[in-house]
């Protein structure tokens, strides 16, 4: 028993979890048994710390049998888990009782002559008994999971079954009670797949579920109008095409969520992210910054082929008939300086290692080093603003809709010749978007934001032709309520994903603006930035994150909400409106350093991003006192009492910023205090930004003498946007489109009387 309580285990204590609700769950143990294994090995033991090992320890023993009983519950509803899961509770159970009788030292204090087997006399078999605990309910934790996923699979099942039997219908009546059930399936279907979207640990894997949802979410709808066409004319070719259509990306979809859930690989999986040059430049620039360290960490060739790889990439942009003679020869030329750069750095680096005395690099090798990042991030600055200028102008000149109203209205009038001549136009229109989807993938700069512009790709090259087809089966049989309603059903398609790709412009931009910052103004390691090398950068573990959580979704959050307060400003440019989206872009770094994600990566980093920040909200606080002397007595006095608090906040952030600190119990709490500080800061302006974007409208319209201050209210009521919260993104309900699908099935009994 002394030497091994447990025995040997035959499961694995490196088990990969992917979902956040087995972490959390498996969070508590291993503080408990941390806390047990890192008791201070004292001579003598005070009472009260026998009595608190005693506790910890039978709580221990107590919580593993509660969640032992579950997991032997589940096993019995489910005959395929019963064996595996059997096993990982007999030895979840097993190890319990052994730490519960390696603790039972709360009685008397053992002696040496004392024969029994303690923690104390034994931290050996404390180790293995924790060790195979962890390993065992992890065990029983996945396998709790397979359930979940064999429910998404089942109610998949389900869906295609019922998806079948509507593709065959033949008759209204049929068609009606078959949607029915087909409706049903699928609110559960969405449901399922939300919770697990929400749950997965991998950004990559979270895009991608929402962007198969996302394509359910709008086939339900077309699924339900292209059907009822096909029914009402079942010997419209164009009819058929545009159903079979929305069978198969639905099918497709739904293939894509089963693959994800249970990590399968399809031939489609290595082309879900093409490599892009965001993340060539950012390779390339990695590769390039460790010759600091290490002389030989990589070939002068092997510099070369990635630079070339990465230039090669660029044809993208190069090569489009779309872009500018002058944009093709700046990124040509900004090409060829990389290269330029790039010879002169391998030349000092072969220098560096020629020389016996250079074990690191050379002053001349710094400013190489240095001159070729910077050619490469110009190279990625040209590239980001070709590729969301071109997506601005074109979501500028499509947010008219012209093809749309003409293919619609052309359709109506049974005009065969004008539904192809629009639907010319709108093919022209949908390569544009699809090769400017294919640009901003290059430059998105996350692979979640990737996913998404290759969704955004997808869809508007599947959804062009379904308006096509739909208007060709309208001009046939102009007089149809069904057909004009299966147009405009697709035509809303369209625009939403217009929609959403404004708002994926919008979040291309604020990762740009946020990798912008941190690179321009966080010190770059080297020869000039010596002093750095004294202070220790570090990542926060996987408990230190964990305390973080709370902290940095309260800071996301606030950074959101924020952005919602500064989209209500009528004059984007102002310095209100201009500094605060600076404090939540940089608020929301932060938060992404919490989850161990993001541009940040070290503590080093945040705490310089934490002295950024605390200059931006002073430099908000000179706007602040420069927007209230236009004021009255009391407002003024609001808006100067709020600013005088965000003065404080701001100053107590960047003296902790500077504060040097030793220790990683030091260094957290300067982390923890840092981000408490910016939550504070962000508050206030919170407060703020209602209040002054009022009184901001309140002058100006006095000023404009533009009618009276009633007038003035119903312009403010009138013209405050209603955030739009995108589809895609998965963040409002774990159901999609529940409600409108709802719609849809209460009038399906008019179905006839059309």
């Amino acid at each position: 028993m002394a030497s091994s309580p447990c025995g040997n285990s035959n499961f694995d204590s490196g088990l990969e979890i992917k979902t956040r609700s087995v972490e959390q769950t498996l969070i508590p143990l291993v503080s408990q048994i941390t806390t047990l294994i890192n008791h201070k090995d004292k001579p003598k033991k005070s009472e009260r710390t026998l009595a608190a090992i005693h506790r910890v320890g039978q709580a221990v023993s107590v919580a593993v049998g509660r969640f032992v009983a579950v997991g032997e519950a589940i096993a019995t509803e489910n005959q395929e888990l019963k064996d595996e899961m059997g096993q990982a509770c007999f030895e979840a159970r097993r190890a319990g009782d052994a730490i519960a009788q390696l603790t039972d030292v709360g009685s008397a204090v053992p002696s040496q002559s004392d024969g029994r087997v303690t923690v104390f006399s034994d931290r050996t078999g404390m180790v293995k008994a924790a060790r195979l605990l962890l390993s065992s309910v992890t065990k029983v934790l996945v396998l709790a999971d397979r359930i979940v996923i064999k429910q998404i699979i089942t109610s998949r099942n389900k869906v295609l079954v019922t998806l079948d039997h509507l593709e065959r219908v033949s008759t209204f009546q049929e068609f009606v009670q078959i949607f029915s059930q087909f409706g049903n399936e699928m609110v559960e279907f969405a449901h399922l797949t939300g919770d697990r979207q929400n749950d997965l640990k991998d950004e990559k894997k979270k895009a991608r579920m929402a962007a198969a949802r996302a394509v359910l979410e709008k086939c339900t709808m077309m699924l339900l109008t292209a059907s009822k066409t096909c029914l009402r004319h079942p010997d419209c070719e164009s009819a058929r095409i545009n159903k079979d259509a929305v069978f198969h990306r639905m099918r497709c979809a739904l293939e894509q969520v089963i693959e994800i859930v249970t990590e399968a690989r399809s031939c489609g999986e290595n082309k879900i992210l093409p490599a892009s040059i965001y993340n060539g430049i950012k390779d390339f620039k990695s590769s390039v910054e460790c010759l600091r360290e290490n002389l030989y960490s990589l070939s002068p060739q092997g510099m070369g082929s990635q630079l070339e790889a990465l230039v090669e990439r660029t044809e993208d942009f190069t090569d489009s008939a779309y872009t500018s003679h002058e944009q093709r020869q700046a990124i040509l030329g900004l090409c060829q300086l990389a290269r330029q750069d790039t010879q002169q750095l391998v030349h000092a680096w072969v220098e560096a290692q020629q020389s016996v005395h250079a074990k690191e690099a050379t002053e001349d090798m710094e400013v190489a080093i240095l001159k070729t990042c910077q050619s490469v991030s110009d190279l990625r600055r040209e590239l980001h603003k070709v590729a969301v200028v071109r997506a601005s102008d074109l979501l500028k000149v499509h947010g008219e809709q012209l093809p749309l109203r003409a293919l619609k209205a052309a359709g109506a009038e049974g005009n065969l010749e004008a539904v192809a001549e629009y639907s010319h136009t709108l093919t022209e229109q949908k390569e544009q978007l699809v090769e400017t989807c294919r640009l901003l993938c290059h430059v998105s700069g996350t692979e979640p934001l990737e996913i998404t512009c290759i969704h955004a790709e997808e869809t508007f090259h599947v959804i062009g032709p379904q308006i096509i087809s739909a208007a060709q089966t309208l001009a046939l049989h102009p007089s149809s309520k069904i057909a004009k309603e299966n147009l405009e059903v697709f035509c809303e398609a369209w625009e939403s994903q217009l929609c959403d790709m404004a708002l994926l412009l919008r979040e291309i931009n604020d990762v740009f603006e946020g990798d912008k910052r941190p690179y321009l103004s966080l010190p770059r390691p080297g020869k000039h930035s010596a002093n750095l090398k004294t202070a220790k950068a570090v990542k926060l573990d996987a408990e230190e994150q964990t305390s973080m959580a709370k902290l940095g979704l309260e800071l996301r959050l606030l950074s959101s909400d924020v952005d919602t307060e500064v989209e209500k400003w009528e004059e984007q440019e102002h310095d209100i409106v201009r500094q605060s989206q600076s404090l939540a872009s940089m608020a929301y770094n932060m938060h992404l350093f919490t989850r161990g994600e993001g541009l940040l990566k070290t503590t080093l980093d945040l705490f310089h991003q934490a002295e950024v920040l605390s200059e931006e909200g002073l430099q908000l606080c000179s706007s602040l006192r420069t927007f209230s002397t236009q004021l009255v007595d009391e407002e003024k006095s609001v808006v100067m009492t709020e600013m005088e608090k965000l003065v404080a906040l701001c100053q107590q952030l960047q003296m902790g910023a500077k504060t040097p600190v030793q220790g990683k119990t030091a260094t957290f709490q300067k982390v923890d205090s840092s981000i408490q500080t910016t939550r504070a800061i962000l508050t206030v302006v919170l407060s703020l930004l209602p209040f002054c974007n009022k009184l901001n409208r309140k002058y100006k319209s006095e000023r404009s003498s533009l009618g009276s201050p009633q007038d003035w209210r119903e312009r403010q009521d009138a013209s405050t946007p209603v955030k739009e919260e995108g589809a895609l993104n998965g963040k409002n309900s774990n159901g999609f489109g529940v409600k409108s699908l709802e719609q849809h099935m209460a009038g399906l009994n008019l179905l006839e009387s059309k």
